[in-house]
């Protein structure tokens, strides 16, 4: 489905990896993957192995479990959800699980991602989804707070991301 790197492991059939990667990149449509698209060289920077799955929490409910149930066995840390719209999918992966969930509201329809925004970041008390903005700077700052939740406990994360931000009060991207 998307192409290949050499940190990833990316898949879409919903069945467990040899290695199931550290962070879990989930769209609720194919359409979205240009958004999330500058996500894959920051977390290859970080060192975070990641894949990235797509299933529908409205029309594939049973795939989205599979995936999460399998993904959390093969030890994932922490899931991004990207949607747009409703936006449910990162509400309903953080009922799923008890790891760290970032959703990432995109852009569509007639109210341009606020709508997305909205149903992300008004989560009931005791199912929390930690949001970032709209669009690709939104999938970019996931990135960055994966690793940083990471980094509490891995000093190559740590160090990466450290770096990364050195290099960003020089002026850099």
């Amino acid at each position: 489905m998307a192409e290949s790197s050499r940190k990833s492991s990316r898949k879409s059939s919903g069945k467990p990896s040899k290695k199931t990667p550290r962070v879990v990149i989930v769209l609720g449509s194919k359409s979205d993957l240009p958004v999330i698209e500058g996500m894959y060289s920051l977390l290859d920077r970080f060192g975070l192995s990641y894949g990235v799955e797509v299933a529908s929490a409205h029309r594939q409910p049973q795939k989205l479990k599979r995936i999460i149930t399998a993904s959390e066995k093969g030890g994932t840390e922490i899931f991004v959800a990207a949607a747009g719209m409703a936006a449910h999918l990162p509400g309903v992966i953080a009922a799923m699980t008890g790891k760290p969930v970032i959703g990432v509201p995109v852009a569509s329809g007639p109210m341009m991602g606020v709508d997305a925004l909205l149903s992300i970041v008004q989560m009931p008390p005791g199912v929390p989804v930690a949001t970032v903005a709209v669009g690709s700077a939104g999938a970019r700052n996931a990135a960055c707070l994966a690793a940083r939740i990471l980094a509490l406990k891995d000093a190559k994360v740590a160090t990466a991301v450290e770096d990364y931000r050195k290099e960003l009060a020089r002026g850099g991207r």
